[in-house]
């Protein structure tokens, strides 16, 4: 089998083309894939569907396809940070599928392990079971695609809707250390959506921040095993930045 190691981002992401959908990690700006996502600004790719917990900020993170006008569509948890992200589906640009973050996360983990749907009770009552939510709109303001009604059943007295699982064509990940078989280690909260969109993409991407050879890592250390990755690069420290600063403006606390 051919190395999972690639020289570099371009290349690991030289073959996700128009229309691709992608799972992506991370959490507000926490442990995002931000080089893989520079990468594929940097292609001709366009019309891409991603699944992932927010779309970054205006000016990094998956902000920056969307700036671009790479991205067709979004389904995701939260996107309370991104001016150009509501600015895009308000005026009709961006079709956006909110769902509640636990079956977010509950859709990616399934797609990775074989179960092509399950019933939860999260947003029974709600628009996300009875539909008419608005996934995309018209320029002038009213609603172009609504979402569907969705099945709900009863299981002991309770009422429950059934969710979908997610399959991405490609899932990008960020991890702190990786060996070259593709087993990961994320570092504390960057685990957020990482190990599950890793699970929900057909061919995982992983840069890591460090990569060392098979039997470095203590397998019992081993967040992601290799088998749900098949490329992987090195991208080196990561430049973390902080979404939202909240400082002490003086006096005690």
């Amino acid at each position: 089998m051919p190395g999972k190691v690639f020289d570099s981002t371009a290349a690991a992401v030289a073959d996700i083309g128009d229309g691709a959908t992608i799972a992506v990690g991370g959490f507000g700006l926490c442990g995002i894939p931000d080089a893989l996502i520079e990468a594929i600004a940097d292609t001709e790719a366009t019309d891409l569907e991603v699944f992932s917990n927010n779309c970054g900020v205006d000016d990094h993170g998956l902000g920056i396809l969307l700036s671009i006008g790479r991205i067709r569509r979004v389904t995701a948890s939260y996107v309370g940070e991104n001016k150009e992200f509501a600015r895009r589906y308000l005026a009709g640009e961006l079709e956006v599928e909110l769902t509640p973050q636990g079956t977010l996360a509950e859709r990616l983990r399934a797609g990775g392990t074989g179960i092509p749907a399950f019933f939860t009770p999260a947003g029974v009552g709600s628009p996300i079971a009875d539909g008419g939510m608005p996934w995309r709109y018209n320029p002038d303001g009213t609603v172009a695609i609504a979402s569907p009604p969705k099945e709900t059943r009863v299981f002991g007295a309770r009422r429950y809707v059934l969710e979908e699982a997610i399959n991405a064509d490609f899932a990008l990940v960020h991890a702190e250390l990786g060996d070259t078989e593709g087993n990961l280690v994320f570092d504390k909260t960057a685990m957020n959506f990482n190990p599950l969109a890793a699970m929900a993409g057909k061919v995982t991407l992983a840069q890591v921040e460090r990569l060392v050879e098979p039997g470095e890592i203590d397998p019992g250390a081993v967040h992601l095993p290799g088998v749900f990755v098949q490329r992987i690069v090195c991208t080196g420290p990561q430049n973390t930045r902080i979404e939202k600063r909240t400082v002490n403006a003086g006096g005690r606390a």
